[in-house]
């Protein structure tokens, strides 16, 4: 019988819940980026190590530990899976040949990426959900704000404006529930992702969209002696955004992220 290891749902658990950690572990943590024992969990004691300012990678290592040990892990059935891939929900991209290919729009508790040549659509895609997602469930969208992450300078909130008035929604209102960040560096967008788990929490983020994730790793880490620590960062990046949106227990966060199509780059559809 299939059985899955999986973290267990539910609201964000404080630092000082961590046996061992007091008041000033906790702000040494949360000024190195970890804001709730789930960021701890899901980073490597090495990274630990080196953020929160430790000498040696054990005292690291059991911080971690003990975070991940009262965060908790179960198993469950197969059919128990299945009864939680039901409760996840899918928000309309606007277009129906689209939301039909995908099963009735894009999948919370995931992360899609979409890949395409220059100029062929993933930003203006990007948007139409900032405005879908904030739809009412029963009218293809997610119930609540989005997190926006923009690397290239390409949001446009002139046109989300344009797409909220065309749908007969509060165009103001609209823009009002996007939080929208503009990513300068690689190192940046890393920082930000750390910080995301808190925000998402607090102000009912229900999508979270990065265009591009490529961007300035690519731009940053150039030939192949830096391509291991690239694709390190990448990977790292990839399982933080995973893991955020699977913390959802509500099963209706979900995140999307842009790649450019380059012939030297492999790209994977995620869905």
């Amino acid at each position: 019988m299939g059985r899955a290891h999986i973290f267990k749902g539910g609201p964000a658990v404080e630092l000082e819940q961590i046996p061992g950690v007091g008041k000033s572990i906790a702000k040494r943590l949360r000024d190195a980026g970890f804001a709730n024992v789930e960021t701890l969990a899901v980073t490597p004691a090495r990274e630990v190590k080196e953020k929160a300012g430790y000498e040696k990678l054990e005292a690291a290592q059991r911080i971690v530990e003990a975070a991940r040990e009262l965060l908790g892990c179960r198993f469950i059935t197969a059919y128990e899976h299945w009864e939680m891939t039901k409760k996840r929900l899918r928000c309309r991209t606007g277009s129906k040949a689209l939301d039909n290919l995908l099963g009735g729009g894009i999948e919370t508790q995931a992360i899609t990426e979409l890949v395409g040549q220059y100029g062929s659509g993933k930003t203006q895609l990007c948007l139409m959900l900032c405005v879908t997602a904030q739809l009412k469930p029963e009218q293809g969208g997610l119930g609540g704000n989005v997190l926006y992450f923009d690397t290239e300078g390409t949001f446009s909130s002139n046109r989300v404006y344009q797409i909220a008035a065309e749908n007969g929604l509060d165009p103001g209102q609209t823009l009002h529930n996007i939080i929208l960040s503009r990513v300068y560096t690689s190192d940046h967008q890393m920082f930000l992702l750390d910080n995301a788990f808190e925000k998402c929490a607090e102000e009912n983020v229900k999508l979270v969209v990065v265009d591009s994730i490529i961007s300035h790793f690519r731009g940053e880490y150039l030939g192949r002696e830096t391509l291991a620590d690239r694709q390190q960062k990448l990977n790292l990046y990839m399982h933080l955004g995973l893991f955020a949106s699977f913390l959802d227990t509500q099963g209706s966060l979900k995140e999307i992220c842009t790649s450019p199509a380059l012939h030297e780059y492999l790209h994977r559809l995620m869905l």
